[in-house]
């Protein structure tokens, strides 16, 4: 099964980006998108996340800064399972990454996370299909 990728870039106006894209031909998953965030379908296997820049921050564990000067982006792609994304992590630590943040369980969904040798976020995420909330609430 290939990864699907899940790019997360911050944004100082969820409604003015999710405007400007709509505006551009991209279509939004609804039950992901809420004031603060917009979940953008690149295609069935990419999605952009337009995060406030308050959200992404708690999300990417970091400042909100200037991309030279800060994070600017937490790049994610799935797992075949929760164990797989855990194995992906604790090999990228061996490697030489280093902790991003805690992992965090939200039932239908697990992620895991670290940095690259370049301070690179990335996170690992897994979804239980049958677990997903089938309303925005």
């Amino acid at each position: 099964m290939a990864s699907m990728l899940f790019v997360n870039l911050p944004v100082a106006d969820v409604a003015r980006s999710r405007r400007f894209f709509g505006a551009l031909g991209f279509r939004f998953d609804e039950v992901f998108c809420d004031p603060a965030t917009a979940c953008m379908s690149i295609n069935d296997a990419a999605m952009v996340i337009l995060m406030q820049r308050r959200r992404f921050a708690g999300f990417a564990a970091g400042r909100v800064a200037d991309p030279a000067r800060g994070r600017e982006a937490l790049v994610s792609f799935s797992a075949d399972s929760r164990e797989h994304a855990d194995r992906v992590v604790c090999a990228a630590l061996a490697a030489g990454g280093t902790p991003l943040r805690d992992p965090e369980d939200l039932g239908f969904m697990y992620c895991c996370s670290f940095c690259d040798p370049d301070g690179h976020a990335w996170e690992v995420v897994w979804m239980d299909p049958s677990q997903l909330p089938r309303t925005p609430d």
